[in-house]
């Protein structure tokens, strides 16, 4: 099935280990130790991808469309592959982002969480 013509609402909820590796590759074309290391950064050391469910979790991405390996140049290692998203993948990466926003949302109605300062 082309990338256009799935349903962006199907894949969600994304599993923390995939909405965490769209996250990490949104901005910058990474490969599977920078992605780690991303995610590990940006979490403060609470998630870290172990090598078993970073590249597990990556083949799935790729063969599901929602990532794709690059051709940037390798550097030092031709062993490295770069991943970059998909235009499905951002799809998906931005509804999560939208479903989550909306479940903190309703959080703060219940008084759960605090508002936000502006």
């Amino acid at each position: 099935m082309p990338d256009r013509d799935r349903d962006v609402s199907s894949f969600l909820p994304l599993t923390p280990a995939v909405f965490h590796i769209l996250l990490a590759i949104a901005d910058e074309d990474r490969h599977g130790y920078g992605i780690a290391q991303e995610v590990t950064s940006r979490t403060d050391g609470r998630v870290r991808l172990g090598p078993g469910t970073l590249y597990g979790t990556l083949t799935r991405m790729e063969e599901s469309g929602l990532v794709t390996e690059t051709d940037r140049e390798r550097g030092t290692d031709p062993r490295r592959r770069y991943y970059t998203l998909t235009p499905l993948g951002r799809s998906v990466a931005k509804a999560e982002a939208e479903r989550l926003s909306q479940l903190v949302d309703l959080a703060r109605d219940k008084a759960l969480l605090a508002r936000a300062r502006r």
